[in-house]
């Protein structure tokens, strides 16, 4: 399949990212109907997952699309992409589920056997750019309500010009998968794997959940929950404040100078990125509010566990840890990080509604919102180094990094994105690898973090892995560098 972007989720629809579409939206010049078929059907409750993002589906007013365009290799036909979207629609029972809904309101999920979708075909004229078309085709697709109980949660589109095919657009709304599945599906759709998929698919996870097995780890994920409500700070964020208008507010930062020095960490404390990140960004908002613990939700893709390693699903669930940041040095809150997010992973599997109840309990007894606002979504890849390749010391990158730093501090920006009064997380990090290198989107609400605060919050994550980064570089202390 097409490698199409899967890792955009959050944005609301009817504000896509914030800009107007280059072009008008043309009018479909066909629709190619195509029938599919695939294993299982039934129906039962919604998965944990989908419950999770279901949650912020609603709060957000938005399916929190999935996907994108792309250019497509020279010599394909609309008759191959029918092939492709015939496979990824019956291979991938999520691509075949849609939600029932009772008289209250309450979904729940329903897996078909077969069905039919559309491929739409978009013609751009002689002289308009295709991939402007394309742009226009996923902004519709993303900005337009996914009826979740009468449309299939996927939406295609080919763009040609000429005659032939340029373009592929695929979105899908986040019930069907997480950007990790994403990702599977697209790697098996280009193998055209003939296996039967593996793993536990939606409906058969909503059984196992609710099983006494299942029931016995959502105890378990909950207990650990409790313990970790019962000892936060009664104030987690600097709000509540007066909120800006449009209240939620977008930013990107891209910092160059910080994803060189993060690794000298990791070498240092020989631990992974991922936990590297997660201490330094608790570290930065110590700095700026003065809250200790820092709480927050890491979002754990659950695909280390056996049954859901290979899955196209939406599996992914926020965990919740607290980092004690007061008095610890950087290298200590990155250890600290590292044990409690594993701990965060492996009770991050649970039922969200009986997570919601249990948080409601546990504010009214302590007479406070414990409510855990603060999300943390890593969602680079984590790729380890070729055969071969000689592992340089700490101090090492850190010489390295002193000599690149006024290169490498140059490039840093920050930039206000999006504004909107859509409902968003109290404060949300995501950080992603992209073609300009690694970008970390920060979605806050200005209720709970100023503006000022945030911008404050990004520049302290790069001044404290600079700072503990260059403390290792022997150049960078003579040259009083370090401080």
């Amino acid at each position: 399949m097409t490698n199409v972007r899967t890792a955009n989720a959050g944005r609301a629809d009817g504000d896509g990212d914030g800009t107007a579409g280059p072009v008008a939206l043309p009018r479909a010049t066909e629709r190619v109907a195509v029938d599919f078929a695939g294993d299982g059907a039934g129906a039962d409750e919604m998965s944990w997952g989908m419950w999770e993002i279901w949650h912020a589906m609603v709060g957000q007013r938005s399916a929190l699309p999935l996907g994108g365009r792309a250019p497509l290799a020279a010599g394909t036909t609309v008759e191959g992409v029918v092939e492709e979207l015939r496979y990824l629609m019956g291979r991938f029972p999520s691509m075949r589920t849609r939600l029932r809904f009772d008289a209250a309101g309450r979904p729940t999920q329903e897996l078909f056997a077969a069905g039919r979708m559309d491929l739409e075909i978009y013609d751009a004229g002689a002289a308009a750019d295709p991939d402007d078309v394309a742009a226009a085709v996923e902004q519709d697709y993303k900005r337009t309500a996914f009826d979740y109980a009468g449309q299939w949660p996927l939406r295609m589109a080919v763009v040609r010009q000429e005659g032939r095919p340029t373009h592929l657009v695929a979105v899908m709304n986040h019930l069907a998968t997480d950007a990790l599945g994403g990702l599977i599906m697209m790697r098996e759709v280009k193998a055209r794997k003939t296996a039967p998929a593996t793993g536990q698919q939606q409906l058969e996870q909503a059984r196992w959940q609710g099983s006494p097995a299942g029931q016995r780890q959502n105890e378990r994920a909950l207990r650990h929950w409790e313990d970790v409500l019962r000892a936060l700070p009664a104030r987690q964020l600097p709000g509540p404040l007066e909120p800006r208008s449009p209240r939620h507010w977008n930013a990107d930062f891209y910092s160059p100078a910080m994803t060189a020095a993060l690794p000298v960490i990791a070498a240092r404390t020989g631990t992974e990125l991922p936990a590297v990140r997660l201490g330094v960004f608790a570290v930065a908002l110590h700095r700026v509010t003065g809250i200790s613990p820092v709480a927050v939700r890491p979002v754990v893709n659950n695909r280390f566990r056996p049954a859901l390693a290979d899955v196209v699903c939406m599996a992914a669930q926020a965990g919740v840890c607290a980092l004690d940041v007061d008095g610890a040095s950087v290298e200590e809150v990155v250890k600290q990080a590292r044990r409690k997010a594993l701990a965060a992973y492996k009770h991050a599997y649970f039922h969200p509604e009986r997570m919601r109840e249990l948080v409601a309990r546990v504010s009214r007894e302590r007479g406070a919102d414990v409510s855990v606002g603060c999300f943390f979504n890593d969602l680079t890849e984590q790729l380890p180094p070729p055969p071969g390749t000689r592992v340089r010391t700490a101090e090492e990158l850190a010489e390295e990094l002193a000599a690149a730093l006024p290169a490498l501090r140059d490039g840093s920006t920050f930039t206000w994105t999006a504004r909107q009064d859509v409902p968003i997380e109290r404060l949300f990090l995501s950080i992603e690898d992209t073609p300009a290198g690694q970008r970390f989107e920060f979605r806050v609400d200005t209720g709970y973090i100023s503006p000022a605060d945030t911008e404050a919050l990004a520049h302290a994550m790069e001044a404290v892995a600079i700072e503990t980064s260059l403390a290792l570089s022997p150049t960078a202390a003579r040259t009083g560098r370090a401080g």
